[in-house]
């Protein structure tokens, strides 16, 4: 009897918690998420002063730990790189090579503007469920914190993972119009997003003659493709002879990934708070 009236004692006390964790806890945990994904969403736009205000340009050098074969300023405005000014050392003869954007020309780079929106989406989510929202179940929260933290993946991924592109890819995409003068045919040049870094990458071609005796197998998708890489493009076949990568850190992707982790630990602390519940309740999902 005493063991039964403990038992239920015990049942009413954790009725109460699992009810508070339900009505406030959850509540002050979105909001915490809400303000600290706003803080990332704007990391993305950059504004100079107050709402509605122009996206403000960046200046980044680009540097390298090795030579500096390549040297260069790229203008960052939000998900837009609107100028890049490179000089590229060509390593056979020391020739100087010197391009930049066209004024009429900007390059977006999918990867922020990928991650920027599916932070907004996290948002979105966290903002249906406002401060009157009721709770009903632990179920209910946990299929929340796994949509929030699939889209804080899918951003964070965009960020730490670049896209694999074949070499004809990469000869065919819209970025080698951008330039001025136009790039010699023997270049090709391809910008991405790694963590916290702006990459450059450079890639110096020699045509392989019909009469070469060097085994053809065209590269397949790479993020970096290596020297003797090859590739058929415009019926003419290539091989790359040298690849220059150059890069500069931009602080507020720094900071958009810090936010992202701070996110994800906080859902899943949420959950693990929820999942403690299940273990008195088997026979009702938490």
């Amino acid at each position: 009897m005493a063991a039964a009236m403990a038992s239920t004692a015990e049942r009413a006390v954790l009725e109460e918690e699992f009810k508070w964790l339900l009505q406030e806890e959850v509540h002050a945990v979105l909001r915490q998420l809400q303000d600290i994904l706003k803080e990332a969403s704007h990391r993305f736009a950059l504004p100079t002063s107050g709402s509605g205000a122009a996206v403000r340009q960046e200046n980044f050098v680009l540097s390298t730990s090795g030579t500096d074969q390549v040297k260069g300023v790229l203008t960052l405005q939000g998900d837009a790189l609107c100028q890049a000014d490179v000089n590229l050392k060509m390593p056979r003869n020391n020739q100087l090579l010197h391009f930049a954007f066209r004024e009429d020309k900007q390059w977006k780079l999918q990867q922020i503007q990928d991650a920027r929106n599916h932070v907004n989406q996290a948002i979105y989510l966290l903002m249906n469920r406002d401060v009157n929202y009721q709770f009903k179940t632990g179920s209910e929260v946990l299929k929340l914190m796994d949509a929030v933290m699939l889209q804080l993946s899918r951003a964070r991924n965009r960020l730490t993972t670049p896209a694999t592109l074949t070499l004809p890819e990469i000869a065919s995409s819209g970025l080698t119009k951008m330039f001025t003068p136009v790039l010699p045919p023997d270049i090709l040049v391809n910008f991405y997003i790694n963590l916290n870094k702006l990459c450059l990458t450079v890639y110096q071609l020699h045509v392989l003659q019909p009469s070469t005796t060097k085994n053809f197998k065209p590269a397949g998708g790479s993020i970096l493709h290596n020297p003797g890489a090859m590739f058929e493009f415009g019926s003419q076949r290539y091989e790359v002879s040298h690849v220059h990568k150059v890069e500069c850190v931009v602080p507020w992707l720094n900071d958009a990934l810090v936010f992202f982790t701070v996110s994800l630990q906080l859902c899943q602390q949420l959950k693990d708070k929820i999942s403690v519940f299940s273990s008195y309740w088997n026979y009702r999902p938490y």
